[in-house]
């Protein structure tokens, strides 16, 4: 996937993400961001573990991007409320 698919890619599940966990800050780039790692996070757990990744644009690869990026923001509000 070229960058440009991979931003866009990104943007949508970031933005799927942040609207089912409403409180998550960033805007536009974050949810970039959180989408486009979530992407890959959300990749590597599920081929690891259950034999599914990320393979373009389809509706498996959304879901998988979309729990990777809800699994970085648990992560994140973990750690924010030690702090």
């Amino acid at each position: 996937m070229s960058i440009i698919y991979w931003i866009i890619f990104g943007l949508i599940a970031g933005s799927i993400a942040n609207f089912i966990t409403p409180g998550s800050q960033g805007g536009i780039i974050g949810s970039i961001i959180l989408g486009i790692i979530g992407a890959v996070v959300g990749g590597y757990l599920g081929q690891r573990f259950f034999g599914v990744g990320i393979t373009g644009f389809n509706v498996m690869s959304f879901v998988v991007a979309v729990a990777g990026s809800l699994l970085l923001i648990f992560i994140g509000r973990l750690f924010m409320h030690r702090g």
